[in-house]
């Protein structure tokens, strides 16, 4: 989700067909992270895509790189300037053999601070 106010609503559909909109009176403010964050790939063990969550509360440039178990790097899933937000990364792994691979983030911003985090996933075929 992306930084800034939601409103939500409801829609009620009657059996007939019918609807009525409900429009809730609580506003959402999401903001950017207070943190950073790697989170750990969704479906694992997966086949043959998977999704990677991180949170970046500063600026700076992010990249996501995928190693094979001997730790060669065999895909680069970000590799980019990044605004402070919300993220998720889609790999399709279909062009990889079964295997355990390691997904690493390195995040470097503006004030020479970096953030380095390894996580390992399963591919099933």
């Amino acid at each position: 989700m992306n930084t800034g106010k939601y409103s939500y609503r409801l829609k009620q559909i009657d059996h007939n067909g019918n609807f009525e909109y409900f429009n809730l009176s609580n506003e959402i403010e999401v903001g950017i992270p207070d943190v950073y964050k790697l989170s750990q790939n969704y479906p694992n063990p997966f086949n043959p895509s998977t999704k990677i969550d991180y949170d970046i509360p500063y600026d700076g440039n992010v990249s996501i790189l995928l190693y094979d178990i001997s730790g060669r790097e065999v895909a680069k899933l970000v590799n980019e300037v990044k605004t402070a937000g919300y993220y998720t990364a889609v790999f399709n792994g279909s062009n990889l053999a079964s295997g355990m691979y390691f997904y690493r983030i390195n995040a470097a911003n503006t004030n020479g601070s970096n953030f380095v985090s390894t996580k390992k996933m399963v591919l099933i075929k």
